[in-house]
């Protein structure tokens, strides 16, 4: 009777415990809510993680965010940026940045934002969060079971490089002859920290290759905004063509043809340049007074140290970097293409 009696409870309760582990491993996600975006760069996808003390604290002054949400909230631009734009693809709301994780709990369904304006690969001065800093932050939220195997396995990563290492690198003294070395170094750090994001979970990771920095305001200023500098550009190419090298490697190193994208920022900028899409095409919206850089600044008595457009909408940039909305609108729909082939 014993054993009759302990064979019936091991029938009855077998396949109770099947399906609480068949549930436990399975990743099916309701209709909303599946998918996450988990973000990780600079300024061109910081939604509020960049602290309000600095030199960078202006993107939390005004004039930033007069278009979108009519306030700043830490975006470098009038509006929305690049990461907005992606996750609005996705048909989710934008990830909550880090800094907030902790009053926007119900948020977390979106995914989270790492980056923080200013930041790069390696390290760009004041600024404690680099790259792999971000990521060894990404992954403390997973051991700390905040995000589960079932959400990475649903994500994307995007990682935004837009050139502040080479920034860095040029403020520091270095000779621009010898910024292929440093370009190399730059392209075997991205590559480990790219690895590392897909070997923690993330099913598809995308990064940014550079824009044309030869064509941003703060260079072409000494032209009163009328034509790119060209070596800068050359450059650009360099580092794109590079970009490209290292996401082949990775897709053969993980014997996948999806796992690893870039995104043609490069593209989409240049053809909306190129095109003369917006009135003001190399001419920030928002300009110092005395140099490229001063949007958002005042002095000791309150004096505005730059001078605003009267409307944003007939701006690619915003300063001396960052496009306007309507900018990145327009470098959005140019990208559509390519994003319907990443998020399919």
């Amino acid at each position: 009777m014993k054993g009759s009696k302990c064979f019936f409870l091991y029938a009855f309760f077998l396949p109770f415990v099947i399906i609480i582990v068949s549930a436990a491993h399975s990743c099916e996600y309701p209709k909303q809510g599946g998918k996450k975006l988990f973000v990780f760069g600079d300024s061109f996808v910081d939604n509020g993680n960049l602290g309000k003390i600095g030199k960078l604290a202006r993107s939390w002054t005004y004039p930033y965010g007069i278009t979108f949400p009519h306030h700043p909230t830490g975006r470098f631009s009038d509006g929305r940026v690049l990461s907005d734009f992606i996750a609005s693809f996705m048909r989710i709301r934008s990830p909550i940045p880090y800094k907030y994780r902790k009053f926007g709990f119900q948020l977390l369904r979106y995914g989270m934002n790492f980056a923080v304006g200013g930041t790069g690969v390696f390290d760009t001065g004041d600024f404690q969060r680099n790259l792999t800093v971000q990521i060894d932050v990404f992954e403390r939220q997973i051991k700390n079971g905040i995000f589960s195997r079932c959400d990475l396995d649903s994500s994307i990563a995007l990682v935004a490089v837009s050139g502040n290492d080479y920034g860095t690198y040029q403020s520091s003294g270095h000779p621009f002859n010898e910024i292929s070395t440093f370009m190399n170094s730059l392209m075997s750090q991205l590559k480990v920290d790219l690895k590392r994001i897909h070997d923690l979970g993330v099913r598809k990771v995308v990064v940014t290759n550079l824009h044309p920095l030869g064509c941003t305001p703060m260079i072409a200023r000494v032209s009163n905004y009328s034509s790119c500098n060209s070596t800068i550009n050359l450059a650009v190419q360099q580092h794109n063509q590079k970009l490209d090298a290292i996401v082949k490697e990775l897709l053969i190193e993980t014997r996948s043809y999806d796992t690893f994208m870039s995104l043609d920022v490069h593209g989409a900028f240049w053809s909306i340049l190129a095109q003369e899409k917006f009135k003001n095409g190399l001419k920030p919206c928002c300009e110092g007074n005395t140099n490229a850089i001063n949007c958002g600044e005042v002095d000791d008595k309150g004096v505005k140290l730059y001078k605003l457009c009267s409307d944003p909408q007939d701006y690619f940039y915003w300063d001396s970097v960052h496009p306007t909305q309507a900018g990145w609108t327009a470098a959005y729909q140019a990208l559509k293409p390519s994003l319907s082939k990443i998020f399919e």
